[in-house]
């Protein structure tokens, strides 16, 4: 991907917490870009990361227990990772915004959808209540709240959980962000209001030409629109390419075993389904090489000495494990001889 055309650009970035237990590296050596209008996938385990690395873009990390150990957050050119609290609210909503995991929780319970709406719009907008009211009922228009207008009078525990989600949506989209963070956005949701969601995201998408990064564990949904996956283990970026590349053309044994524990309709259903053996690693304890060695069936003796290095598999496609660099190696020798 090309400087001109990167919206968001993390180097190596590295962030932790303190607990009583000692540090906790949660994310160590994140590195990702993300295009102008891209929809990029990041998937793994519950614990890996995922989260922790869009709070960090969003400047939403605990202040009392986490810190940046490293690396940098450049978003539009421009180097956030030191941004202070006032410079952070100027980017969070105007360019930069988020949908969370559970909107009950996200929202007031004790305030009204409309209040909660046109509150934002007046403090990012600077605009007179009615406005902030006639925009706030277009929105939820748009984001398929029918009669939204009466709606507006209402509590969050009046609306269903996909309700409840296109209004978290809704208000996202107050100012118009470039970079929307989705973070597992369909989860709880059955699978016909999880389609709708997801179909919402592509549409807006193309109407308001934003990035979107979705943060998922579920493969279902990152294969169904994102034009980009990362897979992350265990605080890093384990393989990283399109969605077909990542779905059919994978290379780190993290990413297999991920596609093998999927349910198939094709399978025998008396045969087990297909598990990655052993636990994610302790993050409070440093990893000199692999991180998925000791569940990896191909380990080598170098991948528990040396941290694994970016192997290209294509243009846009890129793993990090050994095994994978044997094999190119030897692919290499192979066609030299021949």
């Amino acid at each position: 991907m090309s400087a001109a055309n990167e919206l968001l650009a993390i180097e190596n970035l590295s962030v932790g917490f303190h607990t009583y237990r000692g540090d906790i590296k949660a994310v160590r050596g994140m590195s990702l870009t993300v295009g102008q209008g891209e929809i990029l996938g990041i998937v793994g385990e519950s614990g890996c990361g995922k989260s922790v690395t869009a709070q960090a873009v969003m400047g939403l990390l605990p202040k009392e227990n986490s810190f940046i150990a490293g690396g940098r957050i450049v978003f539009r050119g421009q180097d956030i990772t030191g941004a202070d609290e006032a410079q952070l609210r100027q980017l969070r909503g105007r360019e930069v915004a988020m949908i969370f995991q559970d909107p009950m929780t996200s929202l007031n319970p004790v305030l009204t959808i409309g209040y909660q709406m046109t509150e934002g719009i007046m403090l990012h907008k600077g605009v007179s209540h009615e406005e902030a009211r006639q925009e706030a009922i277009a929105l939820l228009d748009r984001v398929g709240i029918r009669s939204a207008k009466e709606r507006m009078g209402a509590y969050p525990h009046e609306f269903s959980g996909g309700m409840r989600q296109r209004v978290m949506i809704a208000m996202a989209l107050i100012c118009r962000p470039k970079l929307l963070f989705a973070d597992e956005p369909t989860t709880a949701l059955d699978v016909t209001i999880q389609a709708q969601i997801l179909k919402l995201l592509g549409e807006l998408r193309q109407e308001y030409g934003m990035s979107i990064v979705l943060i998922s564990h579920d493969l279902g949904v990152i294969a169904s629109i994102c034009d980009r996956v990362e897979v992350m283990y265990a605080g890093s970026v384990a393989e990283v390419g399109t969605a077909k590349e990542i779905f059919f053309e994978n290379g780190h044994p993290y990413t297999q075993g991920l596609l093998r524990s999927l349910p198939r309709l094709d399978a025998d259903r008396r045969e087990p389904l297909p598990v990655i053996a052993g636990q994610p690693p302790d993050l409070s304890l440093d990893i000199q090489g692999c991180s998925f060695l000791p569940r990896c069936p191909y380990a080598m003796k170098v991948c528990r000495d040396v941290r694994p290095e970016a192997v290209p598999l294509g243009e846009n496609h890129t793993v990090w494990c050994w095994r994978a660099y044997r094999e190119q190696q030897e692919q290499g020798e192979v066609s030299a001889r021949g």
